[in-house]
């Protein structure tokens, strides 16, 4: 097979579980090839996640960030402004590394969920995906994919719920949920 690279714009979406684990299984695979992934989770912040630990091994060429402070109100004037703020400078960072071209694949973790939550306008989301370097990979994870996003993808993939641990009473358990 002849190899042909091309940057392709990806979203993990929907209501079931791997969003995150399938963005972090094509970076796993990437760096294995000698690629350079960074992934920015806008969210995440206050947890500690097995992922952090694991992508170490890499050094330089999977840097995971975390950008929020964890749990998130949103809401008319639930929205903490703190929160707007952090996602606003997630957001700057994650423009500047897309457009740079230093990274083969950038990871936007629970990106949707910013934007979904009025907290990220994704028409600026849109500009950037558009401008960036040819050669740049981008995934875009979270529920609720903005329609904007959806239509300029090259992949869309629907994490659907059939059944969860949780409905049993089980909690999150280590290894598979953190």
């Amino acid at each position: 097979m002849s190899e042909s690279r091309q940057g392709l714009i990806l979203i993990h979406t929907g209501p079931g579980k791997g969003k995150t684990t399938a963005a972090l299984g094509v970076g796993l695979r990437a760096v294995g090839l000698g690629m350079r992934v960074l992934m920015l989770q806008f969210l995440k912040g206050s947890w500690h996640y097995g992922e952090l630990d694991g992508v170490k091994a890499f050094g330089d060429n999977f840097v995971l960030k975390q950008l929020g402070r964890g749990f998130v109100k949103v809401g008319g004037a639930e929205t903490d402004p703190e929160d707007i703020r952090m996602v606003e400078a997630a957001w700057d960072e994650a423009r500047a590394a897309i457009l740079s071209g230093e990274w083969d694949i950038v990871i936007l973790d629970e990106i949707n969920y910013a934007i979904g939550y009025g907290m990220l306008d994704p028409a600026l989301v849109v500009e950037a995906l558009l401008a960036r370097p040819e050669m740049v990979h981008v995934i875009l994870t979270g529920r609720n994919a903005h329609p904007s996003l959806v239509e300029i993808a090259d992949t869309v993939t629907e994490m659907r719920e059939v059944k969860h641990a949780y409905q049993k009473g089980i909690l999150a358990q280590r290894g598979i949920e953190y």
